[in-house]
């Protein structure tokens, strides 16, 4: 692991950002580099993962269909959308971060993103259609319903690592 510390930040110009990378090798993917930026001062963060070697474009699909399959391993780039199919789509933006989890990292992420959309919400309507979403998702979580999940990766630095994912061109 390699760290830097007292770097300039791009955002609040104090010289107190940590930046850390870091390599690892993920079964059945391949070596990564983890990199991240920490402002102390102004809270800036920045993460991504990147594969040591060059990918093409994806769309990775996996069906989740029990408790087991919440424990599969997801590298998810900065520049990836996450799309739960009837359910939502996550876009990434200038500070989308990378990184690496499982299924059910993603689920819980997903959750708090409609948690948040939920209590903003005015509309009683898109009350009530986030909280079916947050039941849905909860069903998922205890295996007791099935849901797709759907990395797409520009990059192709993002992948979902089972047997039973179907990976194809991104068109």
């Amino acid at each position: 692991m390699e760290k830097l510390e007292k770097q300039k930040c791009p955002i609040c110009g104090e010289d107190t950002l940590e930046m850390v990378e870091d390599a690892t090798e993920i079964p059945y993917f391949g070596k990564v580099f983890l990199f991240s930026m920490t402002c102390t001062s102004c809270k800036y963060h920045k993460a991504d993962v990147e594969p040591a070697e060059q990918r093409e474009p994806c769309k990775c699909t996996f069906d989740i269909e029990n408790e087991k399959d919440l424990n599969v391993r997801i590298v998810k780039s900065g520049q990836a959308t996450v799309k739960i199919p009837h359910m939502i789509s996550i876009e990434p933006g200038p500070a989308s971060n990378g990184f690496v989890t499982n299924v059910e990292g993603i689920l819980k992420r997903v959750k708090r993103a409609i948690e948040t959309s939920k209590e903003e919400a005015e509309d009683p309507s898109a009350k009530k259609k986030a909280k079916n979403m947050l039941k849905k998702l909860q069903k998922v979580m205890w295996g007791q319903e099935k849901l797709k999940l759907i990395i797409e990766d520009p990059s192709g630095n993002s992948a979902i690592v089972s047997e039973k994912t179907k990976t194809q061109k991104l068109k």
